[in-house]
């Protein structure tokens, strides 16, 4: 009896080690099925990313809009184009280039907002991003149009030679400037206009105009090529300077444009557009004229 009582015992105990390896090894299944659900959930930033680089890109008019700022470059001694005034009792830059710079920006939509610096320091500042565009009195040469692009021309006057008025009976071809000195604004088609045609003159090139008109009235140079709205602004502030009866052709100057980055063909486009409104409601000859006056009452 004792025997069967001990054999049954055992065949229990075997029963019972058996149920519990078979939790242990569902257990273990369970356990093994685990990686494979947190494996799906870190597939999850990967399909995010994808959506990511699926979103179109910003253009440069977006950034522009999305800032609330359009940023002009420009250098404020060129008058009539642009200038440093007084304006009740606040130093402003104004003149017909600040004009039509607003002009753009209202048409995006944003507030204009200037960076006046030295002209040779424009384009960089373009390429670099600091600036949206460059509205200086600049012309679209070959050599500035391999790295920036450039809007239709917007105005085209012609170029002077500003001398002292004692001078101006002796000093009345290109030949009489030989030996002499003249001055030209830095990085200009009037400095490459200067080393080409004058070659035999000593050229005196600077940053801004102011201190070319201090140069020309102190007698260090004898004479000074700027474009014939600007001559005629310096002029009508200082008496002793008169435009000479020199003829200047200049077959570069092709007349002002505005400056973009290379590629920025959605700003170029509304840049155009702009200036074409303009010209066909004839406002950038009325700004011209009107900043003209605001010249002569400084």
């Amino acid at each position: 009896m004792k025997k069967i009582i001990s054999m049954m015992m055992a065949l229990v105990l075997v029963l019972s080690l058996a149920a519990c390896a078979g939790d242990t090894a569902k257990t273990e299944t369970k356990k093994e099925e685990t990686p494979k659900e947190e494996s799906k959930k870190e597939d999850t930033p990967k399909e995010d990313t994808k959506k990511e680089e699926t979103k179109v890109a910003k253009t440069s008019i977006d950034m522009i809009k999305e800032k609330g700022v359009l940023v002009m470059g420009t250098c404020a001694d060129y008058p009539p184009y642009e200038t440093h005034a007084l304006i009740n009792g606040k130093d402003e830059i104004v003149g017909f280039d600040i004009e039509i710079g607003k002009e753009i920006a209202k048409a995006l939509g944003v507030e204009l907002k200037i960076e006046d610096m030295d002209f040779d320091a424009l384009l960089v500042s373009l390429n670099n991003e600091k600036v949206d565009l460059v509205i200086a009195g600049m012309s679209a040469t070959e050599e500035r149009a391999k790295s920036v692009d450039f809007s239709m021309v917007y105005y085209n006057p012609s170029q002077k030679i500003v001398v002292r008025k004692a001078d101006v009976d002796s000093l009345t071809t290109l030949d009489a400037f030989k030996g002499k000195t003249i001055g030209v604004q830095k990085g200009t088609i009037q400095e490459e206009f200067a080393d080409e045609y004058m070659q035999d003159a000593t050229k005196v090139a600077l940053g801004k105009i102011p201190a070319l008109i201090l140069e020309l009235k102190s007698g260090k140079s004898d004479g000074l090529v700027l474009e014939e709205p600007v001559s005629a602004a310096y002029v009508s502030k200082n008496p002793d300077l008169v435009i000479s009866k020199v003829d200047i052709d200049i077959e570069d100057d092709g007349g002002s444009s505005v400056a973009i980055k290379k590629g920025n063909k959605e700003l170029l486009d509304v840049v155009n557009s702009t200036i074409q409104k303009l010209i066909d409601e004839k406002k950038i000859d009325e700004m011209v004229v009107e900043a003209n006056k605001l010249m002569e009452q400084e």
